[in-house]
């Protein structure tokens, strides 16, 4: 709040600041949203919108994306499991593009060339 002339100008800024508050319950303490930023974010945008119209492209997306994570393994000594490495793919940070164009490539193969995908499964 500012004084000038014995009048009070209050500022946008504190005016948007007390609105959020007074919409939050009571009791919980005032945290500023943090603003995002994702480097990766082109890159997203780029994944989720290649189209998929040709049947080459179709088969190496499909053949070089694997089902499932490469890196899950259980480690076995003398008949016994002693270990397990659970799936990393999930830190990849572009992993539900890469399975969402796969699924897409699957999906061209069967709605317009008519081909059986249970090999790529």
């Amino acid at each position: 709040m500012i004084e000038t002339n014995n009048q009070h100008i209050i500022l946008p800024a504190f005016i948007q600041s007390v609105e959020v508050e007074a919409t939050k319950p009571a009791g919980s303490p005032h945290q500023p949203t943090p603003t995002k930023f994702d480097i990766l974010q082109p890159l997203r945008k780029r994944l989720d919108n290649l189209e998929i119209t040709n049947r080459g492209f179709a088969h190496f997306l499909a053949k070089i994306i694997p089902a499932q994570c490469p890196f899950e393994r259980d480690i076995i000594l003398l008949g016994r499991k002693i270990a397990h490495i659970p799936p990393l793919c999930k830190l990849n940070p572009l992993y539900d593009e890469f399975v969402g164009l796969r699924f897409r490539a699957l999906c061209y193969l069967v709605d317009q060339c008519g081909e059986d995908i249970q090999s790529y499964c």
